[in-house]
Protein backbone atom coordinates (compact mmCIF):
# COMPACT_ATOMS: atom_id res chain seq x y z
CA UNK A 1 0.00 0.00 0.00
CA UNK A 2 3.01 2.59 0.98
CA UNK A 3 3.80 2.11 -2.60
CA UNK A 4 0.08 3.31 -4.13
CA UNK A 5 0.24 6.03 -1.79
CA UNK A 6 3.75 7.49 -2.74
CA UNK A 7 2.08 8.54 -5.87
CA UNK A 8 -1.44 8.66 -5.08
CA UNK A 9 -1.66 10.62 -1.56
CA UNK A 10 -5.05 12.09 -2.20
CA UNK A 11 -7.00 8.90 -2.91
CA UNK A 12 -10.20 8.62 -0.53
CA UNK A 13 -10.58 6.44 2.95
CA UNK A 14 -12.37 4.50 0.65
CA UNK A 15 -10.18 3.95 -2.13
CA UNK A 16 -7.15 3.26 0.55
CA UNK A 17 -9.71 0.30 2.14
CA UNK A 18 -10.51 -0.90 -1.51
CA UNK A 19 -6.67 -0.89 -2.21
CA UNK A 20 -6.05 -2.22 0.97
CA UNK A 21 -7.70 -5.71 0.33
CA UNK A 22 -6.33 -6.46 -2.60
CA UNK A 23 -3.70 -8.57 -1.49
CA UNK A 24 -5.77 -10.89 0.83
CA UNK A 25 -8.02 -11.62 -2.03
CA UNK A 26 -6.19 -11.79 -4.73
CA UNK A 27 -3.80 -14.15 -2.74
CA UNK A 28 -6.69 -16.32 -1.65
CA UNK A 29 -7.96 -16.94 -4.93
CA UNK A 30 -4.62 -17.70 -6.34
CA UNK A 31 -4.14 -20.32 -4.68
CA UNK A 32 -7.32 -21.63 -6.57
CA UNK A 33 -7.05 -20.04 -9.74
CA UNK A 34 -3.30 -19.05 -11.14
CA UNK A 35 -4.21 -15.53 -12.14
CA UNK A 36 -0.90 -13.93 -10.87
CA UNK A 37 2.49 -16.07 -11.23
CA UNK A 38 2.69 -17.49 -7.92
CA UNK A 39 5.95 -15.91 -7.15
CA UNK A 40 5.10 -12.38 -8.24
CA UNK A 41 2.28 -12.53 -5.57
CA UNK A 42 4.29 -10.53 -2.70
CA UNK A 43 4.74 -8.06 -5.44
CA UNK A 44 1.11 -7.73 -6.14
CA UNK A 45 1.05 -3.73 -5.43
CA UNK A 46 3.98 -2.63 -7.88
CA UNK A 47 4.30 -5.12 -10.39
CA UNK A 48 0.19 -5.47 -10.61
CA UNK A 49 -1.86 -2.39 -9.22
CA UNK A 50 0.92 0.47 -9.68
CA UNK A 51 1.64 -0.91 -13.43
CA UNK A 52 -2.31 -0.38 -13.96
CA UNK A 53 -2.21 2.83 -12.38
CA UNK A 54 0.45 4.04 -15.15
CA UNK A 55 -2.79 4.62 -17.24
CA UNK A 56 -4.27 7.16 -14.66
CA UNK A 57 -1.02 9.27 -14.47
CA UNK A 58 -1.20 9.68 -18.73
CA UNK A 59 -4.99 10.48 -18.13
CA UNK A 60 -7.56 10.98 -15.38
CA UNK A 61 -10.83 9.98 -16.85
CA UNK A 62 -13.62 12.42 -16.59
CA UNK A 63 -16.47 10.98 -14.82
CA UNK A 64 -18.98 9.26 -17.15
CA UNK A 65 -16.14 7.94 -18.70
CA UNK A 66 -16.81 4.35 -20.22
CA UNK A 67 -13.77 1.84 -20.34
CA UNK A 68 -13.41 -1.62 -21.87
CA UNK A 69 -10.52 -3.86 -19.79
CA UNK A 70 -9.51 -5.82 -23.00
CA UNK A 71 -7.89 -9.38 -22.18
CA UNK A 72 -8.31 -8.48 -18.55
CA UNK A 73 -6.99 -11.60 -16.68
CA UNK A 74 -7.60 -11.31 -13.15
CA UNK A 75 -8.57 -7.61 -13.46
CA UNK A 76 -5.35 -5.43 -14.54
CA UNK A 77 -5.64 -2.79 -15.26
CA UNK A 78 -9.46 -2.91 -14.83
CA UNK A 79 -10.10 -3.01 -11.21
CA UNK A 80 -7.53 -0.69 -9.86
CA UNK A 81 -8.32 1.94 -12.05
CA UNK A 82 -11.80 1.37 -11.31
CA UNK A 83 -10.86 2.22 -8.14
CA UNK A 84 -9.20 4.97 -8.78
CA UNK A 85 -12.03 6.52 -11.01
CA UNK A 86 -15.31 5.41 -9.07
CA UNK A 87 -17.40 7.72 -11.78
CA UNK A 88 -16.46 6.09 -14.29
CA UNK A 89 -17.86 2.41 -15.85
CA UNK A 90 -15.69 -0.08 -16.51
CA UNK A 91 -16.19 -3.25 -18.53
CA UNK A 92 -13.27 -6.22 -17.82
CA UNK A 93 -13.64 -9.21 -20.96
CA UNK A 94 -11.49 -11.59 -21.42
CA UNK A 95 -11.76 -15.24 -23.31
CA UNK A 96 -11.42 -17.40 -20.20
CA UNK A 97 -13.79 -17.64 -17.31
CA UNK A 98 -12.18 -18.50 -14.69
CA UNK A 99 -10.25 -15.01 -15.05
CA UNK A 100 -13.61 -13.24 -15.01
CA UNK A 101 -15.41 -15.14 -12.06
CA UNK A 102 -11.80 -13.99 -10.41
CA UNK A 103 -12.80 -10.79 -11.63
CA UNK A 104 -16.65 -10.58 -10.22
CA UNK A 105 -15.66 -11.73 -6.82
CA UNK A 106 -12.75 -8.85 -5.87
CA UNK A 107 -15.09 -6.36 -7.42
CA UNK A 108 -17.85 -7.82 -5.18
CA UNK A 109 -16.06 -7.96 -2.22
CA UNK A 110 -14.60 -4.74 -2.22
CA UNK A 111 -17.68 -2.90 -3.17
CA UNK A 112 -16.93 -1.75 -6.44
CA UNK A 113 -20.26 -1.06 -8.37
CA UNK A 114 -18.73 0.30 -11.49
CA UNK A 115 -17.36 -2.64 -12.98
CA UNK A 116 -19.02 -5.48 -15.03
CA UNK A 117 -17.36 -8.70 -15.83
CA UNK A 118 -17.97 -10.71 -19.15
CA UNK A 119 -16.90 -14.19 -20.42
CA UNK A 120 -16.14 -12.76 -24.17
CA UNK A 121 -14.15 -12.45 -26.50
CA UNK A 122 -13.26 -8.95 -28.05
CA UNK A 123 -14.38 -10.28 -31.12
CA UNK A 124 -17.77 -10.70 -29.75
CA UNK A 125 -17.85 -7.34 -27.90
CA UNK A 126 -20.77 -5.08 -29.70
CA UNK A 127 -20.16 -2.24 -27.06
CA UNK A 128 -18.69 1.27 -27.66
CA UNK A 129 -16.27 2.79 -25.32
CA UNK A 130 -14.33 5.67 -25.05
CA UNK A 131 -11.20 3.90 -24.08
CA UNK A 132 -9.70 0.78 -24.19
CA UNK A 133 -7.22 -0.49 -21.62
CA UNK A 134 -5.15 -3.74 -21.79
CA UNK A 135 -2.03 -5.28 -20.26
CA UNK A 136 0.13 -6.94 -23.21
CA UNK A 137 -2.73 -9.15 -24.63
CA UNK A 138 -1.14 -9.43 -28.26
CA UNK A 139 0.62 -7.24 -30.61
CA UNK A 140 -0.77 -3.50 -31.08
CA UNK A 141 -1.80 -4.16 -34.73
CA UNK A 142 -3.89 -7.38 -34.29
CA UNK A 143 -5.22 -5.42 -31.32
CA UNK A 144 -6.34 -2.47 -33.29
CA UNK A 145 -7.96 -4.42 -35.74
CA UNK A 146 -10.42 -6.20 -33.07
CA UNK A 147 -11.24 -3.08 -30.95
CA UNK A 148 -11.63 -0.38 -33.32
CA UNK A 149 -15.33 -1.09 -34.15
CA UNK A 150 -15.75 -0.37 -30.18
CA UNK A 151 -14.10 2.84 -29.96
CA UNK A 152 -16.79 5.37 -29.23
CA UNK A 153 -16.63 8.52 -31.58
CA UNK A 154 -18.05 11.30 -28.96
CA UNK A 155 -15.34 12.91 -27.00
CA UNK A 156 -15.48 13.61 -23.29
CA UNK A 157 -12.26 13.72 -22.08
CA UNK A 158 -8.74 15.55 -22.56
CA UNK A 159 -7.10 13.39 -24.88
CA UNK A 160 -9.17 11.35 -27.68
CA UNK A 161 -10.76 8.34 -27.65
CA UNK A 162 -8.69 5.80 -27.99
CA UNK A 163 -6.23 2.82 -26.42
CA UNK A 164 -3.90 2.48 -23.63
CA UNK A 165 -1.64 -0.43 -23.60
CA UNK A 166 1.27 -1.57 -20.74
CA UNK A 167 4.04 -3.30 -22.52
CA UNK A 168 7.33 -3.94 -22.20
CA UNK A 169 10.49 -4.92 -24.05
CA UNK A 170 11.50 -2.97 -28.04
CA UNK A 171 8.00 -1.88 -29.53
CA UNK A 172 9.42 -0.56 -32.04
CA UNK A 173 8.68 -2.58 -34.91
CA UNK A 174 5.08 -3.08 -32.73
CA UNK A 175 4.12 0.85 -33.27
CA UNK A 176 5.75 1.45 -36.26
CA UNK A 177 2.35 0.75 -38.62
CA UNK A 178 1.41 3.59 -36.09
CA UNK A 179 4.72 5.87 -35.87
CA UNK A 180 2.72 9.42 -36.62
CA UNK A 181 0.21 9.14 -34.14
CA UNK A 182 1.32 6.69 -31.57
CA UNK A 183 2.51 8.15 -28.04
CA UNK A 184 5.05 5.57 -25.99
CA UNK A 185 5.72 6.79 -22.10
CA UNK A 186 8.43 4.83 -20.40
CA UNK A 187 7.35 3.98 -17.14
CA UNK A 188 10.45 5.56 -15.23
CA UNK A 189 8.69 9.11 -16.15
CA UNK A 190 6.19 8.14 -13.71
CA UNK A 191 7.71 5.89 -11.29
CA UNK A 192 10.85 5.74 -9.37
CA UNK A 193 11.10 1.89 -8.83
CA UNK A 194 13.74 -0.06 -10.42
CA UNK A 195 11.15 -3.06 -12.48
CA UNK A 196 9.19 0.03 -14.56
CA UNK A 197 12.78 0.21 -16.39
CA UNK A 198 11.98 -0.88 -20.22
CA UNK A 199 8.17 -0.97 -19.23
CA UNK A 200 6.11 1.57 -21.45
CA UNK A 201 2.25 3.10 -21.78
CA UNK A 202 1.31 3.02 -25.32
CA UNK A 203 -1.39 5.65 -26.58
CA UNK A 204 -2.94 4.92 -29.65
CA UNK A 205 -5.48 7.54 -30.58
CA UNK A 206 -8.73 6.05 -32.77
Amino acid sequence: MDTILKYFPDITDTQRRQYASLYELYQDWNSKINVISRKDIDNLYEHHVLHSLAIAKALSFKDGTKIMDFGCGGGFPGIPLAIMFPQCSFKLIDGTGKKIKVCREVAAAIGLKNVVAEHLRGEDEKGKFDFIVSRAVMPLPDMMKIVRKNISKEQRNAMPNGIFCLKGGDLQAEVSPFRRIVEQTDLSSYFDEEWFREKHLIYLPA
